[in-house]
């Protein structure tokens, strides 16, 4: 072998030194303000879905129902998008992989706002009976396909284009813009949740959905002129690239961290916990006023758009793993204090207990799971891991309100198996991630080796 065949390598190793030698333009800043605000137009679509399933959706499409079993009705539908995650993953995945990751968040933006604003203009079940709620499911699974790429191109996208030494700050702004998308959509909730019921229920609770027609057109506007990542450029100069099935490589080498993933995305029970399920046990159980539960979500979420990229940074300095635990553990312990809290109508410590949990405490893990996921896969297979990965473990986030509704008992304890079940699936996360690589300081062209 010659000396310059010896130095070029493998074509991976010679493709990541061409570019390197023609430095290839990163825009670290550009690229998280465009999956800042392409995530807070895409999950204020989504949680204005969560917030109305909570107020408004067990009365207008499932108003034939038991009050309870309407509730988990609704529940049900926010919970069935996160059945067609795992299948969207699959398919924007691969397309992200194989062709690019701006083809990916273009689409999932229009299919949001498409899916969005259409159930602003369905009819209720009083008007044209089972044919309303079949139409919302249906409505509620395209948002869900959407909601599958979004994030895992959103984080791939940011991942690739930061700083080696920064690759976590820079990421953590696509769950800054998760989190005020849902800062948003709350907001945007807090004067219909004041109207008179019947104003609520017959037309207020169309204006959010139909707004999401504006909060699209600027998201996508923002992201037209996103250039493709610097890593998805030189992957994308390894000869026979078009034949590569990424789905099939994820799969043969990267099964132990796809499964890492899928365990510790169960920490999104929390986040649907907090946001959904004690929502509609404070306002429609306990009787606590709809605007003092919306108000706490609003400080909860105005809080974590500090907090998330703060220990996303801590990330940077002492590692993924130590600061997603914590988040993961402490938030978990919370939950017990804030539905004791709900429980006892206290509103003091709702408050108290609420912005520690979710404003603080969670955004830990929150800042830092699209760094630490990411960090998991090389190049060729990055968006499709975190997808699928994240998508099947969100699935069980997703239908935690039903089964927390399910499972709630009679009482002043009826609140301890709900407690007990965020509890189990944290501690399943905070497991799964102990498991993993420690990855800040790994240079990207070294990240997602192959397993033997």
């Amino acid at each position: 072998m010659s000396t310059a065949t010896a130095k070029q390598g493998t074509p991976a190793e010679a493709a990541h030194q061409a570019a390197q030698a023609a430095g290839p333009k990163r825009s670290p800043r550009k690229a998280a303000f465009a999956s800042w605000i392409g995530s807070a137009v895409e999950y204020y679509d989504f949680f204005i879905y969560g917030t109305a399933a909570a107020l408004v959706f067990g009365k207008v499409f499932f108003p034939a129902f038991d009050a309870a079993v309407a509730t988990v009705a609704a529940f049900a539908t926010f919970g069935v998008a996160y059945v067609t995650r795992p299948l969207g993953a699959v398919l924007l995945g691969h397309i992200g992989d194989k062709y690019g990751r701006k083809k990916v968040l273009t689409f999932t933006l229009l299919l949001m706002g498409v899916s969005t604003f259409a159930v602003g203009l369905l009819p209720t079940y009083g008007q044209v009976g089972i044919a309303a709620p079949v139409m919302l499911v249906v409505l509620r699974m395209l948002q869900g396909v959407s909601a599958a790429g979004e994030q895992a191109g959103a984080n791939s996208m940011t991942l690739e284009h930061a700083p080696a030494h920064r690759r976590a700050f820079f990421t953590s702004f696509t769950l800054s813009g998760t989190q005020a998308g849902l800062v948003l959509a709350t907001l945007v909730f807090l004067p219909i949740a004041a109207l008179p019921e019947e104003d609520m229920l017959s037309w207020g609770w169309r204006i959010p959905f139909l707004l999401s027609a504006v909060v699209v057109a600027v998201g996508f506007w923002v992201r037209r002129t996103l250039p493709e990542t610097p890593a998805f450029k030189e992957e994308a100069a390894v000869a026979g690239r078009a034949e590569r099935m990424p789905i099939m490589e994820l799969f043969s080498g990267h099964k132990a961290n796809l499964v890492r993933v899928i365990f510790a995305a169960l920490v999104s029970v929390i986040s649907t916990i907090f946001s959904v399920f004690t929502l509609s046990y404070a306002i429609n159980t306990m009787h606590i006023p709809r605007a003092t539960m919306l108000t706490v979500l609003i400080l909860a979420n105005l809080l974590a758009l500090g907090a998330i990229p703060l220990f996303a940074a801590l990330s940077d300095r002492v590692g993924r793993k130590p600061v997603f635990i914590f988040g993961t553990l402490g938030a978990a312990l919370l939950m017990w204090p804030y539905l004791w809290a709900i429980s006892t109508a206290n509103v003091p410590l709702i408050f108290t207990f609420g912005l520690l949990l979710s404003g603080v405490v969670y955004s830990a893990a929150n800042g830092v799971w699209p760094a630490l996921y990411g960090e998991m896969f090389d190049t060729r297979v990055r968006l499709s891991g975190m997808a699928i990965g994240t998508q099947i473990g969100f699935a069980l986030g997703g239908f935690a309100p039903t089964i927390s509704a399910a499972i709630l008992g009679q009482g002043e304890m009826g609140w301890v198996p709900v407690a007990a079940f965020v509890t189990i699936t944290s501690v399943i996360s905070a497991i799964s991630v102990a498991t993993a690589k420690e990855t800040y300081r790994t240079p990207m062209h070294e990240l997602g080796a192959i397993e033997r």
